[in-house]
This record gives C-alpha cells, sequence and structure tokens, in this order.
C-alpha cells in the first residue's frame, strides 16, 4: 500500500508538469478536459490547493459558450475544436469532489457545471445514449461510446447532488442520467464496438450505471481476457500491454463493488509501474519488456492517488466513484462537516 507521503509525492509529480496557464497535459504537450480534471482530482486529494485553484482557473478560462471545451488545448489555442461529451461531463465530477475534499467549491464552479452539463444533456438521442461530441461545425457525432457514456453517467449524477447540495435543482439532469443507465445496461448495440479496450469492459461499473450482481457478473466475464497476474490489466485484448490509469480504474471499480481483495492485489501488482520521484509510467509490454509508451503520465499518477484514497481513505472524496448515488455532504458519509458551506 501507499502511505501519505508517498501519494504526496505523486501529486507533486502532477504538479511539475502543470504549465504555467495551469493547464496539466499529457506527454505530448495539448490539455483535455477529462484528463485535466482527472489530475486535479489527484492533486486535491493531496492538499495541494494552489495547483488546483490554477487548474480550475484554467478550465473556466477555456470553457466555451456552449458549455463544452476544445477536444486539444496547446499552448492555450484549441488545436482540435470539437467538443467531446464526456470531457464536459466529467467537470462536475471534479468540483462534486472538491467539495467533500475542501468543504469549498472552486471558483465559478456551478455556472460552469450547469453550462457543461446541459451540453451534454443536449446530446443525448431519442433512445438515450449520449453521442460522443459535437464537431466544429456544431454538428452532432453519428455514435455513441459506451466508455465515455458510463463517465458520463458519473457527471450527471455528481451534478443532480451539487444542484440538490446548493439548493438549485436540475432535475432534467436526473431524467437523462436516468435514460442513460438504462442503455449502459440493457442496450450494448446503442455503442460503437470498442470492446477490444478495457474500459468499455469496466467503465459501466465505474460510472456507477452497473451495480450489484450484474455488475460482479460483468467483471467476472473478461477478468481472464484483460487481467494479467502480477502486473494489471491490458489496454487492449490483444495487445501484450498493461497500462496504470487502466488498472486503477478497476480498482476503482471493484472497491465500489465491495471486492476489496481483488481491488488491493490488482492496486499491489501495478506498483511496478512507479518511478523513484513518485510518477509512474504509462504502462508495459511485458512481450518486449520495455515500458510503453516510453513516458510518465499525469493522468496515470491521477488515477494511482484516486486508487489508493479509496482503499485507504485519505480524504473525504474517497467514496466518489463508490457512492455515487448516495454520497451527500449533508448526510456526512463522507467524513465531511455536515454544514458545507453552500
Amino acid at each position: 500500500m501507499i502511505v501519505r507521503e508517498q501519494l504526496v509525492q505523486t501529486a507533486l509529480s502532477i504538479a511539475a508538469i502543470q504549465q504555467d496557464d495551469g493547464g496539466v497535459p499529457w506527454p505530448e504537450g495539448h490539455v483535455d478536459a477529462w484528463n485535466h480534471i482527472e489530475c486535479l482530482m489527484g492533486m486535491t486529494v493531496a492538499g495541494l490547493d494552489e495547483p488546483v485553484k490554477r487548474g480550475y482557473g484554467w478550465l473556466s478560462r477555456h470553457q466555451r459558450a456552449d458549455g463544452s471545451w476544445a477536444m486539444k488545448i496547446k499552448d492555450g489555442v484549441a488545436v482540435e475544436q470539437g467538443g467531446e461529451s464526456n470531457h464536459a461531463a466529467y467537470v462536475a465530477v471534479g468540483v462534486w469532489h472538491h467539495l467533500l475534499v475542501t468543504g469549498a467549491l472552486p471558483d465559478d464552479a456551478w455556472p460552469m457545471v450547469k453550462r457543461a452539463l446541459d451540453y451534454v444533456a443536449g446530446l443525448q438521442t431519442e433512445r438515450g445514449e449520449i453521442v460522443w461530441e459535437r464537431d466544429a461545425q456544431g454538428v452532432p457525432a453519428p455514435y455513441a461510446l459506451l466508455t465515455g457514456c458510463a463517465s458520463i453517467h458519473q457527471g450527471l449524477r455528481c451534478g443532480v447532488l451539487l444542484a440538490e447540495h446548493l439548493g438549485d435543482p436540475q432535475p432534467h439532469w436526473e431524467l437523462v442520467a436516468d435514460r442513460l443507465a438504462h442503455v449502459l445496461s440493457a442496450h450494448p448495440e446503442a455503442f460503437a464496438d470498442k470492446s477490444r479496450f478495457s474500459m468499455d469492459w469496466y467503465y459501466p461499473v465505474l460510472g456507477g450505471a452497473v451495480r450489484g450482481p450484474e455488475a460482479s457478473e460483468l467483471i467476472d466475464r473478461e477478468w481472464a481476457t484483460f487481467v494479467v497476474p502480477g502486473l494489471g490489466i491490458r489496454c487492449v485484448s490483444d495487445q501484450p500491454w498493461v497500462t496504470g490509469a487502466e488498472t486503477c480504474e478497476l480498482v476503482l471499480a471493484l472497491d465500489a463493488l465491495g471486492e476489496r481483495d481483488r481491488a488491493l492485489r490488482l492496486f499491489s501488482d501495478m506498483q511496478h509501474l512507479r518511478h523513484a520521484d513518485g510518477s509512474y509510467w504509462t504502462g508495459w509490454q511485458f512481450a518486449n519488456l520495455k515500458h510503453f509508451p516510453h513516458e510518465r503520465s499525469g493522468y496515470t499518477a491521477a488515477a494511482v492517488i484516486l486508487a489508493a484514497d479509496a482503499l485507504q481513505g485519505f480524504s473525504g472524496g474517497s467514496g466518489v466513484f463508490r457512492d455515487i448515488h448516495a454520497l451527500s455532504p449533508q448526510q456526512g458519509t463522507c467524513g465531511c462537516p455536515a454544514d458545507l458551506p453552500r
């Protein structure tokens, strides 16, 4: 397991790659909102308040009038204009998590969340799935992605909890989330086939749309396909490559199901990716015995922190993936004070 000092060291490795304008980039140099928010969540757990504040400032500045973010932003300039629905939805997860951990909202967070989730709601189809993007001309994509929709489901649920906490109900988000959950659990044909990717396997559980016996059966069904004992889980089923972020996300999904033993074992297995400075290699190609790609990524470090928090309870946000439907700061179930500021 990881002790608090190691967790902080990992968070500092994320802060070290944060750009002057507050963006947290991929190793390739661009920033996208989803991975940026994940990195802010990791730093929030570790108490790195100033980098987190600058990171939410980056989100506020780069949100567009329709509520979305450009798909890729480099040096403050959009280099891919389309707006992904799961990128927009994840801001609600980050802000809710920030409230659970710190007892406060980032500056201008609620208007930002409202714009973002209304953008997402506008991309729901008649059947209930949410298409993956609106392109640079404003045209919705012709299909939806299962992983993205599962993440969107969590964003909508967190947005509903935020709305209730702030006394500004948004009942249409709950309706959108309910319809989306049904499609995620009952209509696999609604989504483009990306089944070779491990994320399409466990994300319906991670995002909270599928829980209980159905979720356990789903996890067991593909366990042998993706899990490599002693190393972690494959990114894709047909390649000898395990990745740290996906492994930690599966840890979070297992924790949400109460499967602590398997979660702990997987978390321990992926620690071979830890670098001496607390950062994490993105992955390991176990046929060639090389790190692949040859990079250490902020989003992998963030996933490690969130998994460690879920397993060890370092912060009041440790249940943000586990308790999507139930977690409420008013209830005090997360270790937060019951009288959080509104």
